[in-house]
C-alpha cells in the first residue's frame, strides 16, 4: 500500500510572507518551551496583523525556521504548522488539493484527490 504523504522536513511550508495565526496558548506553550516570558516572545518573534497575531518571516521564512532547515519549535508548533499540508480545504476544493500537492514535495507522485481526502479526514490533530 502506497503511502500518500511522508513529510521530508524539507521546511518548503515554512518559507513566505507570512506565518500561521496564533492561539494565546500557542504562544504560552512557544514560550515555555523557550524558557522565555510571553512578552519576550511576543517582542522578539511574532507580530501583530490586525487582529492576528502570527510569527514573524525572517529572509522569507517563519523566524523559527531553524540554519539546520528544521523547525526550532517543533515539539510545540502551531496547530496549522501540524497539521498542514493535510488542509481541510482540501476535501471541499480538488483545485486547493492541486495546489497543494503542487507545493509540497511530500505527496506521493501517485496520490489522488480521494488518496488525499481520505488522508485529511483521518489526520485531524496533525501528524
Amino acid at each position: 500500500m502506497k503511502e500518500t504523504f511522508s513529510c521530508r522536513c524539507c521546511g518548503h511550508c515554512c518559507h513566505g510572507t507570512s506565518t500561521v495565526s496564533l492561539t494565546p496558548r500557542e504562544i504560552e506553550r512557544i514560550a515555555a518551551h523557550l524558557s522565555l516570558t510571553v512578552e519576550t516572545i511576543r517582542s522578539r518573534y511574532l507580530v501583530q496583523k490586525g487582529i492576528r497575531t502570527e510569527m514573524k518571516v525572517v529572509d522569507g521564512h517563519c523566524i523559527f525556521f531553524g540554519e539546520d532547515g528544521l523547525c526550532a519549535i517543533h515539539p510545540v508548533k502551531p496547530f496549522p504548522c501540524r497539521q498542514w499540508p493535510l488542509h481541510p480545504s482540501i476535501l471541499d476544493d480538488r483545485q486547493a488539493w492541486e495546489a497543494i500537492r503542487t507545493d509540497c514535495p511530500g505527496f506521493d507522485q501517485d496520490a489522488t484527490y480521494e488518496d488525499a481526502c481520505k488522508l485529511v479526514r483521518n489526520t485531524r490533530h496533525g501528524y
